[in-house]
């Protein structure tokens, strides 16, 4: 029955990544909006400027999916077949890689034609920088800098939770790099509130960060990239970033297209300045697609390993897990603690 539980786990990564690769996100109804509401309305009840109302917001608002997910997974725990497809419709609704290689085309092909004012209207797609005073390679800049990191975000930090925790893992998440998104941020009313969400978002992406690091090195040529000089730029930078994890990806990205990456990013109402990262030239249109490239390979090699963890490690460190209990509660039970063992002795 375990073994059926792990394929089925599998089967719905895969078959999710494909629902994601075929239609994207909805356009209107997508869950993780109504999870965004929730949580604003959530956040407008419990909201003081301190950490405690923000891990208790954080708690209950990234809690609930995870309880949802492990209710639906127990429950279905008997039935592979609905077990596979409530994994498909979570991974589905979680992923976002082809709306990320999208965002990507169209800015550059917006760059290619110099129609800067287009690409600034699509920028908002892809973070939160004001667009305003940024030119082609400003704007391409961002893009790169988003691919790179939303790769982890978006689709490779999924399909890790996915993998190791099934449908609360999805969810969960999901829903904690939404609330990372929603008050993460350095801001006056965010400072002290957002910062369990911002913890926890970075706390889950540490491994996954690093993952699409190695495998954006590893997949460098697929965008007609360096192999060599990413993994030196890798090595050399992904320390440099504020973010521990967004250097990561950041750091690999900007080797294997051969550019620089960082500087001065402005917000609305707040700016900040972050180290170079890469050698060579500033991003232009043309590095777009190939970014877009290397995001969709990465994907791909991380649902490889994504469907094949449950059917081997993930069996193995379950039953490791279950061995070690079971000598606990035998090694308790000699030296007579807890149980009827422990009642009788007094």
């Amino acid at each position: 029955m375990r073994h059926a539980g792990a394929v089925a786990n599998a089967a719905g990564l895969v078959a999710g990544y494909a629902l994601d690769a075929l239609i994207g996100d909805p356009r209107r109804g997508h869950p993780v909006a109504g999870f965004g509401r929730a949580a604003a309305a959530l956040e407008r009840r419990l909201y003081r400027p301190d950490r405690l109302a923000g891990g208790a917001f954080t708690a209950l608002a990234v809690g609930g999916p995870v309880l949802l997910g492990a209710a639906a997974a127990f429950a279905t725990r008997r039935r592979p077949v609905t077990r596979a497809a409530l994994v498909a419709a979570g991974t589905w609704a979680v992923l976002g890689g082809r709306s990320l290689r999208h965002e990507a085309q169209a800015m550059g092909r917006a760059l290619r034609h110099g129609d800067v004012p287009a690409a600034r209207h699509r920028l908002g797609n892809l973070c939160g920088r004001d667009p305003s005073a940024l030119d082609e390679p400003e704007l391409a800049r961002a893009t790169v800098e988003s691919v790179a990191e939303n790769t982890s975000d978006a689709v490779v930090a999924p399909l890790v939770w996915g993998a190791v925790a099934g449908l609360p893992g999805l969810l969960g998440y999901r829903a904690a790099n939404t609330l990372d998104a929603m008050v993460g941020h350095r801001s006056a009313r965010y400072a002290r509130f957002g910062t369990p969400a911002a913890r926890l978002d970075d706390l889950l992406n540490l491994v996954p960060a690093r993952l699409t690091g190695l495998l954006t090195v590893a997949l460098a040529p697929v965008g007609r990239g360096d192999r060599e000089q990413a993994w030196r730029v890798w090595r050399r930078d992904r320390a440099d970033h504020p973010s521990p994890n967004a250097g990561q990806c950041e750091s690999a990205m900007a080797g294997a297209l051969g550019v620089r990456l960082g500087g001065r990013n402005v917000y609305f109402g707040r700016s900040e300045v972050r180290p170079f990262l890469g050698d060579g030239p500033r991003p232009e249109a043309r590095h777009l697609s190939r970014a877009a490239r290397i995001s969709g390979a990465v994907g791909l090699a991380a649902l490889g390993l994504a469907a094949v963890y449950p059917l081997t490690a993930g069996r193995l460190t379950a039953a490791v897990t279950r061995r070690a209990t079971r000598l606990g509660r035998d090694r308790s039970a000699a030296l007579g603690w807890g149980g009827a063992g422990a009642v009788g002795g007094r």
